[in-house]
């Protein structure tokens, strides 16, 4: 198992996936927009999904790409609950979907998997932090951006 699932330990895994409800979206669709409620979150299973920012004057601008395996969405773990992105399908999407609420009670309940879940969750924000530094650095080296 790979991505957040795969990051936490079996039994919590196995508990967190029990939570899960299977869904699809068709390519092109906006899964949430920057600044709304995040009351949920998804593992992606097929397909991919384009992370974007708002820019004013301009079309959202993709930032990062998501697919197999991966967490779709933190905002849901981190007040004030809202997206600091947007997300939309770059091709059809077949992902676990997971209620905010339902699994943030289970993680005050449960302190070790509450533990493991910040973990993992600000690993994965870590990861896209520095993936966006990086691509930031490229850009610039290259005269973009200016």
């Amino acid at each position: 198992m790979t991505g957040l699932l795969g990051s936490l330990p079996r039994e919590l895994s196995e508990r967190l996936r029990a939570l899960g409800r299977p869904v699809s979206f068709p390519a092109g669709v906006r899964i949430f927009d920057e600044g709304t409620r995040a009351d949920r979150f998804w593992i992606i299973h097929t397909g991919s999904v384009t992370l974007d920012q708002h820019i004013p004057g301009r079309r959202p601008q993709p930032v990062e790409t998501v697919g197999h395996g991966e967490l779709l969405g933190w905002s849901w773990l981190y007040r004030p609950y809202t997206w600091h992105m947007g997300a939309e399908t770059g091709s059809p999407v077949r992902a676990l979907e997971f209620d905010a609420a339902e699994v943030r009670r289970l993680c005050d309940e449960d302190h070790e998997l509450g533990y493991a879940m910040a973990l993992a969750v600000g690993e994965v924000i870590s990861e896209r932090l520095q993936r966006s530094r990086s691509r930031l650095i490229e850009t610039f080296a290259h005269g973009g951006l200016g």
